[in-house]
């Protein structure tokens, strides 16, 4: 069964990313009644988290709901990897909340602009806890995208993500060997 709206159409069986979630696969579109109202509704289930959700069709598109990134997208992505990070500039909490706004949108590309401007290669363990936590969310993410829309294994996916943030130059290397203090990074500057 396919069903349309708003230039979208998804088929039960399909893997789809949702925002909040991560990777998803449709398993039913059923209609229910709401406050009165006839909904036709996806049913997503995220087999790692153990969760479904239903969203309205109509809503669909609104939600952030979209099929998996085209290899071209994928591509891109890991590129971007393997780019130079963007200077740390300002106070962590509104670098943080730069980054959780990045990773709501559900775009591979804004994913991976948060890995690898979190990315301390080796040094990785150094970062503060919320970093370390941020790093982990998008690197979970965009694994679990990568692996379904290459149709490759997470550990394979992984290992391929690893590779291009390996490739990228670190801001912190400098800054870490000249003085041993610590960096902007950490959270006592918030």
């Amino acid at each position: 069964m396919t069903m349309k709206n708003n230039a979208l159409s998804f088929r039960i069986g399909e893997k789809v990313v949702y925002p909040t979630h991560g990777v998803g696969e449709i398993t039913a579109i059923e209609e229910q009644e709401v406050a009165g109202f006839k909904l036709e509704l996806f049913v997503i289930t995220f087999d790692k988290d153990r969760l479904t959700i239903r969203i309205p069709l109509a809503k669909a598109k609104s939600s952030g709901l979209r099929r998996l990134s085209e290899p071209a997208v994928v591509k891109e992505a890991l590129e971007i990897l393997s780019t130079k990070a963007k200077a740390k500039k300002g106070m962590w909490n509104r670098r943080a909340n730069d980054f959780q706004e990045r990773m709501g949108t559900g775009q591979l590309t804004a994913l991976a602009e948060v890995l690898r401007d979190l990315n301390r290669g080796s040094e990785q363990q150094d970062a503060s806890y919320s970093e370390q936590q941020i790093f982990e969310s998008a690197l979970d993410f965009m694994t679990r995208e990568i692996a379904a829309a290459s149709q490759v294994t997470s550990t394979e996916a992984r290992k391929l993500i690893e590779q291009h943030m390996a490739e990228a130059p670190h801001l912190n290397k400098a800054t870490a060997q000249t003085d041993g203090s610590q960096g902007p990074n950490d959270e006592a500057a918030a």
